[in-house]
């Protein structure tokens, strides 16, 4: 059984949780506490030399981290991920665009509020807002044409940019500006097996 090391706050982790949930895929979860550096210690960095959650242990000692790269090996040959070699690209392309420039933005300011460090970083939070919101502009942008983004279907590109994105008001940012990501959010919500980001099981 895969067994899942998470922060389940983390929206990099409900990915990863999300998606084994829809595939109907049992699985084991392991609570890593980042905020008391859990995720730091040489026996975890064994399994993820940067550190990092969420990290899929797929058989005893076989690693595999990076969100979007679990994802991937998980939706391979399934719904979640196409078969044309265009539309596979466009998924690479939302999960490139949502890791460069919409979860360093959306994500980190999430981060900062919930850890009640908005105030330290007052300064910085003001920073992320305008490239923030221009990461919901294209998406707001796409969506206004295309009920999914990639393959006209709910793939790992919609997982991937929904985790932060249906979240992003607790990062400070006003989702109520963009009607067509609100839609597409409710969109997310009624697939198959959808589990919300607080649901651990």
């Amino acid at each position: 059984m895969f067994k899942l090391y998470e922060y389940s706050p983390s929206g990099n982790c409900y990915k990863v949780r999300l998606l084994l949930t829809q595939l109907n895929i049992p699985f084991d979860r392991i609570e890593i506490n980042i905020l008391q550096g859990k995720s730091r210690t040489p026996e975890f960095l064994v399994k993820n030399p940067n550190g990092r959650i969420p990290v899929l242990e797929i058989e005893p000692g076989k690693f595999l981290f990076e969100s979007n790269a679990i994802m991937f090996y998980l939706s391979e040959e399934t719904e979640f991920f196409p078969t044309d070699k265009f539309e596979r690209a466009e998924v690479m392309q939302w999960l490139f665009f949502e890791q460069y420039s919409h979860e360093p933005f959306i994500a980190t300011s999430r981060f900062w509020y919930l850890t009640g460090k908005a105030e330290e970083y007052q300064e910085a939070l003001k920073q992320k807002q305008a490239p923030g919101y221009a990461a919901l502009g294209v998406m707001e942008q796409h969506l206004a044409e295309n009920e999914f983004f990639a393959g006209d279907r709910y793939t790992i590109a919609d997982i991937g940019l929904f985790a932060y994105t249906h979240v992003a008001d607790e990062g400070g940012f006003d989702l109520t500006r963009f009607p067509a990501i609100q839609t597409w959010i409710e969109r997310v919500k009624n697939q198959p097996r959808y589990i919300s980001i607080t649901q651990l099981n």
